[in-house]
């Protein structure tokens, strides 16, 4: 049987709860490699750059956030939920390695921003390639069908996460922020 989202979602109603208790354990699984930060950790010895885990994450953020906002270290403080310092800190270290820079708004020359360099660049890129590496290794033996469908799902699984943390969540604010991440 070819199974497509639109198939799974004409089947007939059943009772659900083995499902989702699985499913649910299943994310426990996940969240536990995604803690132990196996990818990322695995990226930055290959790539050798010499960087942490913080750094990964704040160059990771400041792409993201470049797409949408200008980029101060208050912006990177407030989504990475740290104190002002320590990021201003984190930001001056990767000045000096020479993958970010700093520079003035466009809309205010009072504020400085943070922006990546062709290195900093270079570098995430990497991460990605090994990123994108793993996770075809672990999947090397999917079919294309199969990659489709998980990946429809997954997709949709995960949007509709962001949507009820979104109309849900006590702190809105953040689950917004985690919305706009996308």
């Amino acid at each position: 049987m070819d199974m497509t989202v639109e198939t799974l979602q004409k089947t007939e109603p059943y009772d659900r709860a083995d499902d989702i208790a699985r499913i649910s354990g299943i994310m426990g699984r996940m969240r536990l490699l995604i803690g132990r930060r196996y990818i990322g950790r695995l990226a930055i010895s290959r790539a050798g750059a010499g960087l942490e885990l913080s750094h990964l994450d704040l160059l990771s953020l400041v792409r993201r956030l470049a797409r949408k906002q200008e980029v101060t270290v208050g912006a990177l403080a407030e989504q990475m939920r740290l104190d002002h310092s320590r990021v201003s800190r984190i930001v001056a270290d990767l000045v000096k390695r020479g993958v970010l820079r700093r520079e003035a708004s466009q809309e205010d020359a009072r504020r400085t921003l943070v922006a990546l360099t062709d290195e900093g660049i270079a570098w995430l890129d990497r991460m990605n390639d090994v990123k994108h590496e793993v996770i075809g290794q672990i999947l090397s033996d999917w079919s294309h069908e199969e990659l489709e469908l998980f990946s429809d799902l997954y997709d949709r699984f995960v949007q509709k996460f962001e949507q009820y943390a979104q109309d849900n969540d006590a702190d809105s604010e953040e689950a917004k922020i985690i919305a706009d991440l996308r």
